[in-house]
């Protein structure tokens, strides 16, 4: 299959299976020799920042000489940006090359009796696949759901676990308390091997040192006042980071470095932060100096998460309570200097109207713009216009083609900030629209 091919039949893989048990993934692994068995992992998994801390350590990875895979989900434009060597996404003809390889097993394993593997569980196969082929040294891989249950758990040995921020988020499928979501993410940890984890929620850091202590894995957190910020801009926050570390010889050793993250959301800084701690906790023998850690950060980028895609316009992926709070906290450190506007979508399976009721109960937006994403999970525009207005008193306009909104939007902030928020999908279009036009 080409990668056109390839693609289209993983997005109808939908409409013909469900999640199945760990075995049956397993013993997809398996006819593909496992080839995560090959690689160093570092295991990441959370409610929210699990991108992110996984592109700050392939930054770290790859600017410090290894050759680095990184496994995230889910994309934006095309299916190919779940897969990135050195920073830099996979060709589609290694793509199509892993998938038509990955569907052969599959082909075989039905034939066998064998259940057909998920969408995301077959991603992961053909991830492994493209991994092992390019013969990357190190995997950066983010879980997809939960983490106790999720495909990626598989992986037996992997080097570390860390564990970003938990709140409440998938209840359906994980629990209906942070306490349960939590332990369902700390799954991931395994016998012996360090996880590093945001420890500033009581309830959660419990759970996972519960865990941590039973399966003999050391755990190194980071707290609130392990940082300092020193300034922020419209585009990046410097901040000082002060921790504590294993050398070589097994003494434990304080170490504290300026950092600059290139984005202007603080949340930013507790994802740099944990991803220095693992590599600092999991990987003592790599030859990194502070400061060399810091430019790594600095040169990051990911899409989607307070990302600045042309000057004043920032894109934010957040859609669930967590991510919203601190999207409006980004918000409201910007509408002390400057005009804010809004671009917003949402699709209809999340709580849309209590997401508008909190962003416009702290934020002052100068104008809002709304627009429809998602397909058949798509919130009328208009509808959405409806229940901004019964919150805010600045003018509101509805456009139901997502360019339009976005030039709209664009022609309407005048000297002021643009914020696009509320779905992925969203940020996904509006990448596309900006792509095109490049």
């Amino acid at each position: 299959m080409n990668y056109t091919e390839a693609a289209a039949y993983i997005e109808d893989i939908p409409k013909f299976t469900k999640k199945n048990k760990p075995e049956n993934t397993l013993e997809m692994i398996r006819r593909l020799g496992h080839p995560e068995r090959k690689m160093k992992v570092i295991h990441i998994a959370g409610t929210n920042g699990k991108g992110s801390v996984c592109a700050f350590l392939s930054s770290i990875l790859t600017n410090a000489g290894k050759r680095t895979g990184l496994f995230t989900s889910p994309h934006l434009v095309d299916i190919t940006e779940r897969f990135q060597i050195n920073g830099e996404q996979v060709r589609p003809e290694l793509f199509a090359e892993a998938f038509t390889r990955v569907k052969q097993v599959v082909d075989e394993m039905i034939a066998d009796g064998y259940a057909h593997p998920a969408y995301f569980e077959l991603l992961f196969g053909v991830g492994l696949l493209i991994f092992e082929r390019e013969q990357v040294e190190y995997l950066v891989m983010e879980t997809g759901l939960g983490g106790r249950l999720d495909a990626t758990n598989l992986v037996e040995h992997p080097i570390a676990a860390v564990l970003t921020s938990i709140s409440m988020d998938h209840m359906e499928y994980l629990g209906d308390t942070v306490e349960q979501i939590a332990r369902e993410k700390a799954g991931i940890i395994k016998e012996g091997v360090p996880v590093i984890y945001d420890g500033r929620v009581p309830e959660t850091e419990r759970v996972i040192l519960e865990e941590a202590a039973k399966k003999h894995a050391k755990a190194y957190p980071y707290y609130a006042d392990m940082t300092e910020i020193l300034d922020k801009t419209d585009k990046s926050i410097d901040f000082i980071l002060n921790y504590r570390y294993d050398d070589l010889k097994g003494q434990s050793r304080a170490s504290s470095v300026k950092i600059t993250v290139p984005y202007l959301a603080e949340y930013q800084v507790v994802n740099s932060s944990l991803a220095v701690l693992a590599v600092r906790a999991a990987l003592p023998e790599l030859a990194v100096s502070d400061e060399e850690i810091a430019e790594s950060v600095r040169r990051t980028k990911w899409q989607g998460r307070m990302e600045t895609v042309l000057p004043g316009v920032v894109l934010d992926g957040a859609h669930n309570a967590d991510g919203i709070r601190e999207f409006i906290r980004t918000v409201v450190s910007v509408q002390e200097r400057m005009d804010v506007s809004l671009l917003f979508s949402a699709v209809s399976d999340k709580e849309y109207e209590k997401m508008i009721g909190e962003i416009c109960g702290e934020a002052r937006f100068s104008r809002v713009t709304v627009t429809q994403v998602g397909g058949a999970r798509a919130v009328p525009a208009e509808q959405l216009a409806g229940v901004f207005r019964k919150y805010t008193d600045a003018p509101v306009a509805a456009y139901a083609d997502v360019a339009e909104a976005f030039d709209a939007a664009l022609s309407g902030r005048g000297d002021g900030m643009l914020f696009c928020a509320g779905s992925l999908y969203l940020v996904g279009e509006l990448k596309a629209v900006l792509n095109k036009r490049k």
